[in-house]
């Protein structure tokens, strides 16, 4: 296998317009909207009727927990939004203490660039999100310039606290109604990304990008649905057999079906029954997909139902609920491992921890040097840049700063409604809260047009404040915290991305022997068969993500780009082999009798 490694640094060109288009609108982008107007609107009514309306901010930070964990299982959900509960009543904890133990803007700057450090850090390591870390931070930089005394603190994040429950309790109420309605969601887009590549399976650069999009979809249902630890659900296991057959069109694309795939992925995606398999070895013995076909042997006709197959003589039991059954033998295995521990997580990301905090911290020095008052939106806005390479990035500082100047103008047109009582001021921050979650799947630029004004709203709730002042302010926060934030990136160079690409790459290879080893090994169980099959799939995404990540950094040695496409494409024939080894394939060479039928129900 040939290196192509050339050893001259180079200078990327950075995107303007292509950070501002326009994306498809996120599947569940109306359940973080109503949840989170679900979870602010009560706590916030309730002050206002009680004429207390300067605690809404308190109030509205653990409100805002319920835009979390929209994609895990409510097992898992339940989980995390506790832990985003505790993290968000923990940076603010903090942050109140030092409003009430100092007023010195220079520490309180360097205590919210710190915090905007560790959590970041923290939710690139556990994967939570989005949003991410940046309602976290900006809660808790904001918090950091309202005057506080020490006996106030108690009281402001028991409101949180109270608040936070609430927002568990909306992030929790759908799941009497859809209690497996996550893990349908990430089954049907596996279902979907592998019918997009057998569609494109002919090769090219199109199906390439096809290729790696439905391996990284099937990882992520798979991450969903071991998301739960506990004994699986005859839903959850269904579930996890129509995964098996999206891995299987990986595996196989020219054989497969995009239409069956597709048809299954709108079934899915319903409340009805999860649409039965069947079993693919048997198809490719020559069954219909209705169950009815001629028998392996020719001998005359069978028919199939659950497993069973009914001859001239007798309704018998055969092999295919055994074989279906080894087949998630490895997935119950799997779902036995535990995580890895979050310190070994933290270690990697130290570049982007690093760039956090100095990118925040000149931020606000900057904004307090040209005489702001809330220098925390400098500092959030640094903090809300940073991703995994410089170029996404420059690209988050495009959309930042667009999104940010439109919104002003949003804010300015909606001021004179808030002002017309505490009414409209609170039904404003609805909309606006709506509308970001609504907008920003789309592109985060839109949804910054609302986020925008949201919190020019917020500091509102105490008191009306000069329109133009606020105006002023928030466009020259957002430039310094825009290109600030940009040029801490740039001066904290990611050295590190190189050689986890080189980590990677050997912790494919040696997947790949591991994997090949055990398929070839007559006497290996289908648990071990599997977790090497496991282990494989996860080793090719985090190749992916991890070149990905570094294709976008500045000023480094030039990638392997040839040694990480040879590593995939040897990775997906070993995929390929692990799956034929389970028998969900014929073996090459061999010639199928399986013919679809038209109107053929899966």
């Amino acid at each position: 296998m040939s290196s192509a490694t050339p050893t001259s640094a180079r200078v990327r060109r950075l995107p303007v317009v292509g950070a501002l288009r326009l994306g498809r609108p996120s599947d569940v982008w109306f359940k973080p909207a109503l949840s989170v107007v679900a979870a602010v609107a009560p706590p916030s009514l309730l002050l206002m009727t009680l004429g207390r309306l300067d605690l809404a901010p308190y109030t509205m930070a653990g409100s805002l927990c319920a835009l979390y964990a929209h994609n895990r299982p409510y097992a898992a959900r339940a989980k995390v939004l506790a832990w985003v509960i505790l993290g968000m009543l923990g940076g603010l904890a903090v942050a109140l203490v030092s409003a009430s133990l100092t007023r010195n803007a220079v520490v309180l700057v360097t205590v919210g660039a710190l915090l905007a450090a560790v959590q970041k850090a923290v939710c690139d390591a556990t994967r939570v999100g989005p949003p991410a870390h940046v309602i976290l931070t900006f809660v808790s930089s904001a918090a950091l310039f309202v005057p506080q005394t020490p006996g106030q603190v108690p009281g402001h994040l028991a409101l949180a606290a109270a608040a936070g429950v609430w927002a568990w309790l909306v992030g929790m109420a759908p799941a009497p109604l859809r209690p497996h309605g996550p893990e349908r969601r990430a089954t049907a887009q596996a279902l979907n990304a592998a019918a997009a590549y057998a569609e494109t399976a002919r090769g090219g650069e199109e199906g390439a990008g096809a290729r790696s999009a439905a391996y990284a979809a099937v990882h992520a249902a798979w991450q969903t649905l071991l998301a739960v630890r506990n004994r699986p659900s005859t839903t959850r296991r269904a579930l996890e057999r129509l995964v098996i057959r999206a891995e299987v069109a990986l595996a196989a694309p020219a054989d497969a079906d995009p239409a069956r795939l597709r048809s299954w992925a709108r079934a899915v995606r319903g409340t009805g029954r999860i649409p039965r398999t069947g079993d693919p070895r048997r198809e490719e013995e020559g069954l219909r997909p209705d169950g009815v076909g001629s028998r392996p042997d020719g001998v005359g006709p069978c028919r199939t139902d659950g497993g069973a197959r009914l001859d001239d003589d007798s309704l018998r039991l055969d092999g295919d609920l055994l074989r279906e059954r080894d087949e998630l033998v490895g997935v119950a295995a799997e779902r036995a491992v535990a995580p890895r521990p979050l310190w070994s997580r933290l270690g990697p990301l130290a570049p982007v921890a690093v760039r956090s905090a100095l990118g925040c911290a000149l931020a606000g020095y900057v904004s307090l040097a040209l005489g702001a008052e809330r220098p925390y939106w400098a500092l959030v806005t640094a903090a809300s840049l940073y991703q995994a390479n410089i170029t996404l990035t420059w690209s988050r500082a495009v959309q930042r700063v667009v999104g940010n100047l439109v919104g002003v103008l949003l804010f300015a047109a909606v001021a004179p409604v808030a002002q017309l009582g505490p009414l409209a001021l609170v039904l404003c921050i609805l909309a606006c809260n709506f509308g970001a979650e609504a907008l920003i799947g789309r592109n985060y630029w839109l949804g910054s047009v609302c986020v925008t004004p949201l919190a020019l709203l917020v500091t509102e709730l105490p008191g009306y404040q000069p329109t133009g002042e606020l105006v002023t302010g928030r466009v020259v926060d957002t430039l310094v915290g825009a290109l600030v934030g940009f040029v801490a990136a740039v001066a904290v160079t990611n050295r590190r991305a190189g050689r986890r690409v080189e980590r990677a790459l050997t912790t494919v290879d040696r997947a790949r022997e591991h994997a090949a080893r055990v398929a070839a090994d007559p006497s290996s169980t289908p648990a071990a068969l599997e977790a090497a099959r496991r282990g494989l799939a996860a080793a090719v995404v985090d190749l992916r993500a991890t070149a990905d990540a570094a294709a976008g950094e500045w000023w480094q040695r030039a990638l392997p780009q040839e040694r990480v496409v040879l590593a995939e494409q040897a990775a997906h024939r070993t995929l390929a082999a692990t799956v034929r080894r389970r028998g969900l394939l014929p073996d090459p060479g061999t010639t199928s009798t399986y013919t679809y039928t038209e109107g053929a129900s899966p």
